[in-house]
């Protein structure tokens, strides 16, 4: 099974960001989707150091495709994604009028905040270009398998989110800038404040969700460490990292030691927990009746 690193969620400074991928330009992951995934209104700040990153990454020998926003609504939002075109790597599309940007013929690779829920759907993406699927995070595993199936007769590649906060919804709102008492046109960029997102209590004070500028995520971190397993056994052809700000350099190390069988079940969970013990993990919705279960014991 390959690795790969979905887009980042969060706005990090220009100098970070360039950082991070950069590190990953030394890590064992085999796939990098790069660019601006949830606001568009942080791409300025970091815009120019792409082709350079990409640059990198693909000299140090990874696949690199371009995200494009995952929900597109404005006029210089609708051109942005026109440009992913140009740029000379595939596209991800996480919203499915990006289609409508791309050129007739050309492959593209599917996000997973597209509704991929049955085998017509992705027969239908089959026929229009896309070579690799990353299924929603909150499909069960009877369901990856059944997708997997299908997917393997159509020569397409499957990913499964395979570890960080769940994106759970977007809006045309932004919670960060409410929260401070802004507007979205006035927002100060405050969920740069917040490099892994903002945590939500409920009203007793217990941990709910995440929030992140126009994005809601999961509270807990999605972690496959106990289905890996299974995951490769119904054929799924990768796991998508989702980058986070503090040790993503070593989980990337942890993941592959994994899929490579050299550690065992549980090790990516306790090496994680034992570095912060506050931190939640959860299996997300591969198994169990609720996303936020985790079967570990760690």
């Amino acid at each position: 099974m390959e690795l790969t690193v979905g887009p980042s969620q969060f706005f990090w400074p220009a100098d970070f960001w360039t950082g991070f991928y950069q590190d990953l330009t030394q890590s064992p992951v085999d796939r990098v989707v790069i660019g601006e995934l949830v606001c568009s209104k942080r791409l300025p700040f970091y815009q120019d150091r792409i082709p350079d990153a990409i640059a990198a990454l693909i000299e140090a020998g990874k696949q690199v495709s371009l995200t494009s926003l995952a929900l597109i609504t404005l006029k210089r939002e609708r051109k942005l994604t026109a440009e992913l075109a140009e740029m000379g790597v595939t596209v991800e599309v996480n919203d499915l009028t990006a289609l409508a940007h791309l050129p007739k013929g050309c492959a593209f690779t599917v996000g997973p905040l597209v509704n991929v829920y049955n085998e017509g759907t992705l027969n239908w993406l089959a026929a229009r270009g896309a070579n690799r699927v990353c299924l929603p995070p909150e499909l069960p595993l009877a369901s990856v398998e059944a997708l997997t199936r299908v997917a393997n007769d159509l020569e397409i590649a499957i990913e499964v989110w395979g570890h960080g906060r769940i994106p759970l919804a977007i809006s045309g709102r932004c919670y960060h800038a409410r929260l401070h008492g802004r507007t979205k046109d006035n927002c100060q960029f405050a969920c740069e404040d917040d490099p892994d997102g903002l945590e939500v209590l409920t009203g007793d004070g217990r941990p709910f969700m995440a929030m992140n500028g126009v994005q809601t995520l999961s509270d807990s971190y999605a972690c496959t460490d106990h289905q890996i397993d299974q995951l490769r056994w119904v054929g799924v052809s990768a796991l998508r990292l989702s980058p986070q700000s503090k040790g993503f350099a070593k989980l990337c190390i942890l993941y592959r030691q994994r899929l490579d069988q050299t550690l065992p079940q549980g090790g990516v969970a306790k090496a994680i927990t034992t570095e912060d013990p506050a931190l939640r993990l959860s299996d997300g919705f591969l198994t169990g009746a609720c996303g936020a279960d985790w079967s570990g014991t760690s």
